[in-house]
C-alpha cells in the first residue's frame, strides 16, 4: 500500500514502524503536558505514521495529522482510515488560526528554519491556542555523529557538514526564538534521555533511517564501511546487554499564544 520511496523523500515508513517504535512510545510522555481536552482541535506535527494521532484521536479531540513524507502519510493512512491526514510543510502551514493546539514529537530538530515554523504554528494557532513539542536538543547523538566524522576522514573521505540533516539548540536559544515569534514560554526543559535502539543492529537500523543525508553521493559498499566503522568504535561505550543505547538529548517545550 506505500509508495515507493522518492527521491525528495527519504522515509522508510515500514523501517520506521518496524525499528524505531521508541518513537511514538517516549511522545506519549509529551502528550500529558499538552494536556488536550475532549472537543479541541489539534495538529498533530510532523505525525509520521500516525500513532501518537491515534492516541489522540481516542482522547475525543479533532485531530489532523500532517508530515511533510508522502510515505510516512500513506502509511498513516492505511493504519488509521478515520483520521485525516495531509502532506504539509511546517514552514508554510496552510491554516489561519484554526487550531487550539499544535503537537510536535521528535519532528523539528529536521526544520533548519526554526523561526520559519515558529512562525507557521504561531499564526496557526487560535489566540489562546498552546504549542507542544519535544525534540533534539544541543549534544543528542553527538557520540554517534562524531563517529561518523570520524570514519569519512579514516576514508579519505570529506565530511560535508551541511550534509548534516539536525537543527539541535539548546534550550535557551529556542526559547528565545519563541518569545521572539510572540509566544509566551510556559515550559521550557533540556534533559539526557539515553535510548535503547532494539537489537544487536539497532545503531546500524539507526543510521540507516535517519542519517541518510550524510551518505548522498557514496556508494552503497563505502555507507557500509562506515557504519560497520561506527559500529566497532563504539561498541565497547554504547553496545550494553545486547542493545545500543543512542545518546540523546531533548528538549521539551510549552508556549501559549497571547
Amino acid at each position: 500500500m506505500n509508495k515507493p520511496v522518492e527521491s525528495d523523500d527519504i522515509w522508510d515508513a515500514n523501517l520506521y514502524d518496524g525499528k524505531h517504535g521508541f518513537v511514538s512510545k517516549y511522545g506519549n510522555n509529551v502528550i500529558n503536558i499538552l494536556e488536550p481536552n475532549m472537543g479541541e482541535s489539534i495538529l498533530d506535527l510532523g505525525c509520521g505514521t500516525g500513532d501518537l494521532t491515534k492516541t489522540l484521536y481516542d482522547l475525543g479531540v479533532y485531530v489532523t495529522g500532517m508530515d511533510k513524507s508522502a510515505n510516512m502519510i500513506d502509511q498513516a493512512r492505511f493504519k488509521y482510515p478515520d483520521i485525516p491526514f495531509q502532506v504539509g510543510d511546517a514552514t508554510a502551514l496552510p491554516f489561519d488560526e484554526t487550531f487550539d493546539a499544535i503537537f510536535s514529537n521528535a519532528t523539528l530538530h529536521w526544520i533548519k528554519s526554526p523561526e520559519k515554523a515558529l512562525q507557521s504554528i504561531y499564526h496557526s494557532l487560535k489566540k489562546g491556542g498552546r504549542f507542544v513539542a519535544e525534540f533534539g536538543a544541543k549534544g543528542n547523538v553527538k557520540t554517534i555523529t562524531n563517529s561518523i566524522e570520524k570514519q569519512f576522514a579514516m576514508l579519505g573521505l570529506t565530511y560535508q557538514q551541511e550534509r548534516f540533516p539536525w537543527y539541535f539548540p539548546s534550550v535557551g536559544e529556542y526559547a528565545s526564538l519563541m518569545e521572539l515569534v510572540g509566544f509566551k514560554v510556559v515550559y521550557a526543559s533540556q534533559f539526557e534521555r539515553p535510548t535503547p535502539l532494539e537489537g544487536g543492529n539497532g545503531l546500524r537500523n539507526w543510521i540507516e533511517m535517519f542519517g541518510k543525508m550524510m551518505f548522498i553521493g557514496l556508494e552503497y559498499e563505502t555507507i557500509q564501511k562506515i557504519i560497520t566503522g561506527v559500529e566497532n568504535d563504539l561498541r565497547d561505550t554504547m553496545f550494553q546487554d545486547n542493545s545500543w543505547i543512542a545518546d540523546y538529548e531533548r528538549i521539551r517545550v510549552k508556549g501559549i499564544k497571547e
